[in-house]
């Protein structure tokens, strides 16, 4: 079990390299030392996220981590209310996958509409759970 941790956020660039300030903050988090089974897809979903808001969204962008003792809580909130619309992607296309895999790696996942300091938006928001060690596939060898 991980120890649980504060929300932690973090307000980023409307701007492409606002994934890798995503990154950079989320691997630094208290959070992500516990739970460090968890943080390559932490970090996936994070960059998918994130560029949505950066192309899709409206600023302010904020990025905000927790644990809770059995995982990561991850949240990007941006200034568009409209939610995230899922779209198909062909196998040349360069994007359109970002909520398929958030989807497809996330325990759970969901979207909510926000009115706070930073004004009317969303919440784009997946959970990671750790898996208890029985359920690890046993070595082989």
């Amino acid at each position: 079990m991980c120890d649980a941790t504060a929300r932690a956020e973090q307000l980023l660039p409307m701007e492409l390299t606002a994934a890798a300030a995503a990154r950079r903050f989320a691997q630094q988090s208290g959070c992500t030392a516990h739970a460090l089974e968890l943080l390559d897809d932490a970090l996936l979903l994070i960059s998918e996220l994130v560029t949505n808001s950066v192309r899709h969204g409206g600023p302010p962008i904020v990025l905000a981590i927790e644990c809770d003792g059995e995982g990561l809580h991850v949240r990007v909130r941006d200034g568009a209310p409209n939610p995230p619309v899922p779209r198909t992607s062909g196998p040349d296309a360069e994007g359109g996958r970002g909520l398929t895999l958030v989807e497809l790696l996330s325990d759970t996942w969901g979207v909510e509409p926000v009115a706070d300091e930073h004004g009317p938006g969303k919440e784009v928001w997946f959970e990671l759970r750790r898996r208890p060690a029985s359920a690890e596939p046993a070595p082989t060898g």
